[in-house]
């Protein structure tokens, strides 16, 4: 860290981030051997989604839907410029991270939830929904791939450890040419 490098992911969406990698990693893991804890995975998820969902709505500045979910028009515009090396940095979340944010928190939101209908008694022996929620699992271990691969390319792009600052909190801070 330097001078430069300015606060931009306050402790909560930070905790969020890593409380919900820790749920999946643990919810994947204990899927077939420790069905109780494989349960408490995921309500932890849900409830870290459940907060995720409010503090996008009043949190700091960076943490606010407001800030990073922007319209389809200008997340395509983005992935255009990615595509010929010519895309802008933004402090937040890029325009393409934004949408991979919404895209997480709605299928992790669909998987927990299958996970828990599985549990009401109407629902505890049906096929369907097994395999729905064995689905949502392999689609989200497939989407968090892009996401780590999103992280990695504009990591290297900018020349800026992503993953760094989501333990940290702290970016570069803004250029001229810089979104913020």
């Amino acid at each position: 860290m330097t001078n430069s490098d300015i606060k931009v992911w306050d402790p909560m969406v930070r905790v969020f981030h890593w409380g919900l990698v820790l749920s999946f990693a643990f919810a994947w893991i204990t899927a077939e051997s420790w069905k109780d804890m494989h349960l408490w995975a995921g309500y932890a998820a849900a409830a870290l989604i459940g907060f995720r969902l409010f503090w996008g709505s009043i949190g700091s500045r960076y943490a606010r839907f407001t800030q990073f979910v922007r319209s389809p028009a200008t997340a395509k515009n983005y992935a255009y410029a990615m595509l010929r090396g010519q895309e802008t940095r933004y402090i937040g979340y890029n325009p393409l991270g934004g949408l991979m944010v919404l895209a997480l928190l709605a299928g992790f939101s669909g998987t927990a939830w299958s996970g828990w209908m599985m549990t009401l008694a109407g629902y505890k022996n049906s096929n369907w929904l097994e395999e729905a929620h064995e689905f949502l699992a392999g689609f989200m271990l497939a989407m968090v791939t892009v996401h780590v691969a999103g992280v990695i390319f504009a990591s290297v792009r900018h020349n800026e450890n992503l993953v760094r600052a989501m333990f940290t909190g702290r970016k570069h801070s803004a250029g001229p040419d810089d979104v913020s």
